[in-house]
């Protein structure tokens, strides 16, 4: 039998008079496993000396120690037990969990001195001296972790309590950054027992769990540890490890610390976003040594991450459904009700589609970027008329996004918009770029992804942005509005929202056929109608959308096809009007010409075909011939 499989043994725990005899028999004939008071364990001498009113030293508790020891070896392979010990000091602690195979569940019961000091001073036939109750508190060093039970209820209530924790889903977290730290106290919040744990580096993590445990402490008890095989043997078997590190060559850093102490069915769950072939690795690499990975994208921000997110699992499903209520109790709830966490499918495909979720973000952070830098400073509309039009369009469009916009236009710093105090050069770490090469690599226009990424990179680069805005002019509107100008602008909004939403399923359903990963993306849209950062009433309308028809393009269904007959005019009227005024509209460009081109039953692209032909001799099929033909063509004619 592993270290700490099977049941564990409880040991409650505290000063004397505290009320561990018969909080622990209670326990026991729950549970209807064995009780063993542990003072019985005590020599002959250790009792003579309490009972003639000297406390016991370090000294004095190892054969008493050994003895508790020896006794839980002996009934660990019977199904559990329950103990009583002080167990005062860490020391005496780590003493019985590194001299015992079972995994020990510590209860510490706890009260004031005045009230225990009352307690004892009416206790009988008990050898321990009540006048000893100082020096026990003032040896107490209460544990990091376990159960912690202060006993001013009822005896019959303090063991339901106790009950209720023992029965709670148990996970472990690491790494506790905003998200870590959201996740953590989400998971408190709907009764799952939290252990936390956060690596030392001097001068730049220095007791983040401690801190963390003691912030929260008036509301929840969080078992922390900063020494990591301390925290993977306190965890139940098989343990439930949720990483929440930086993506990258940290994860796999996490993992190896953590190898030589896994056990087989033990459960990785990466919640960060890590690259989909990263997690695909992992999973493979896991899979020799029998522990098992979930790779899990998790929408929401740190609002989301504490009051509930959107939930992406991807990997094992035996080991989703695991941990699925874990993950379903902290995510969003949709309209119905019903979790915004859903299995996704296997391997990297949790992580992917998070992947591409970032990348419709970019996508429409852009648009509507690019929006109101054209209608503030190219159409001259004050900015608390742009905050109105887009709380008149959010009526519509139900956007997160926009509706965070909406309060960024509001947003003042001593009477003048933070907005303009904030440096236009935006920041990104890179899952919108990893859209952009899975779509290279699965073949798919990702027109207005591309275009988001792109103009993050141009933003950049603003010390020479800055020259060139000097070297060249662009006529300029003279501040009077055309005609409908408001009402052509939401219609091109809202049709770029469905191309670029359009493009992001569409790769996620030809990876999902590379992959055999059997994508739902109704069930994909459903799970991202609440808690993530592109929620929207668009959302809600793709679920039955994809019900309809799993595998059809947007642009070809009839709902979306009818809303852009009825927008396109708008769309080319305002994209082309921004640019010949020289306002950059990148995401609202490609989304024009990705329209264009996938409504073009005659490209151009025959022409590319016969250059790669003339030059490379690469073949080409033709209009006359069935597909998958080639031929080539010798392009030089003689004289």
């Amino acid at each position: 039998m592993s270290v700490g499989e099977g049941k564990p043994i409880y040991i409650v725990m505290g000063v004397a008079g505290v009320g561990k005899t018969s909080t622990a028999k209670a326990l026991a004939s729950e549970l209807n496993i064995p009780f063993f008071e542990g003072d019985e364990f005590h020599p002959p001498e250790n009792i003579k000396k309490m009972t003639d009113g000297y406390p016991l030293n370090d000294e004095d508790r190892q054969a008493w120690l050994k003895a508790i020891a020896g006794q839980i070896n002996r009934v660990e392979d019977k199904g559990g037990a329950v103990f009583t010990c002080s167990a005062l000091k860490e020391i005496y602690r780590e003493y019985l969990m590194n001299r015992t195979r079972s995994r020990i569940e510590w209860i510490y019961l706890y009260e004031s001195f005045e009230t225990i000091r009352d307690r004892m001073r009416s206790r009988r036939e008990h050898f321990f001296n009540p006048e000893l109750l100082t020096s026990q508190f003032d040896t107490l060093e209460p544990p990091a972790y376990g159960i912690h039970m202060r006993t001013n209820l009822s005896p019959e209530k303090t063991l339901n309590k106790i009950l209720q924790e023992i029965k709670k889903p148990k996970i472990g977290i690491i790494g506790l950054g905003v998200m870590g730290q959201g996740l953590a106290l989400n998971m408190a919040d709907n009764q799952v027992s939290v252990t936390v744990y956060n690596r030392e580096v001097r001068g730049a993590e220095e007791n983040i769990a401690r801190n963390f445990a003691d912030e929260n402490k008036e509301l929840y008890h969080f078992s922390w540890f900063s020494d990591l095989e301390k925290f993977l043997k306190y965890l139940p078997r098989p343990r439930n490890i949720l990483l929440m590190v930086k993506a990258g060559p940290a994860v796999d850093s996490v993992i190896s610390e953590l190898l030589p102490y896994l056990e087989k069915d033990d459960l990785i769950i990466d919640a960060g976003n890590s690259h989909y072939e990263d997690t695909q690795r992992r999973i493979a690499e896991l899979q020799n040594k029998e522990v098992l990975f979930l790779g899990t994208g998790v929408s929401g921000g740190e609002e989301g991450a504490r009051n509930g997110p959107s939930i992406m699992p991807g990997g094992s499903k035996d080991a989703y459904e695991r941990v699925a209520p874990i993950l379903e109790s902290i995510a969003a709830r949709d309209k119905t009700g019903k979790a915004c966490c859903s299995y996704i499918g296997p391997g990297g495909s949790g992580h992917f589609v998070k992947m591409l979720h970032n990348g419709i973000e970019y996508g429409e952070m852009q648009l509507i970027a690019e929006f109101y830098h054209y209608m503030r400073f190219f159409l001259d509309m004050p900015v608390e008329e742009i905050a109105a039009m887009f709380a008149k369009w959010n009526e519509k469009l139900d956007s997160y996004l926009l509706e965070i916009s909406i309060d960024i236009l509001h947003r003042k710093e001593n009477d003048e918009l933070l907005l303009d105090l904030i440096l236009d050069a935006a920041g990104q770490k890179g899952t919108g770029g990893w859209s952009t090469e899975a779509a290279l690599k699965y073949g798919v226009a990702l027109d207005t992804i591309t275009a988001a990424v792109m103009a993050r990179n141009i933003s950049g680069d603003k010390e020479r942005r800055t020259r060139a805005a000097a070297l060249f002019n662009f006529k300029k509107l003279d501040g009077v509005l055309y005609d409908g100008i408001h009402e052509k602008l939401f219609e091109a909004f809202r049709l770029v929202q469905v191309v670029n939403h359009s493009i992001g399923f569409d790769l996620l359903n030809k990876a999902s056929e590379e992959n055999n990963w059997e994508l739902d993306l109704s069930e994909i849209s459903r799970i991202w109608t609440n808690g993530c950062i592109i929620r929207s009433s668009l959302m809600n309308s793709l679920i039955d959308s994809f019900k309809d028809n799993p595998k059809e393009h947007l642009l070809l269904n009839p709902n979306f096809v009818k809303l852009a007959n009825r927008s396109r005019e708008a769309l080319l009227e305002v994209g082309t009007q921004a640019m010949s005024y020289g306002c950059p509209m990148p995401v609202t460009a490609s989304a024009i010409n990705y329209f264009l081109n996938f409504t073009s039953s005659q490209s151009s692209a025959n022409m590319i075909q016969a250059q790669r032909d003339y030059f490379g001799a690469h073949a080409y099929e033709r209009t006359d011939k069935p597909r998958g033909e080639f031929y080539r063509t010798h392009w030089k004619i003689k004289n």
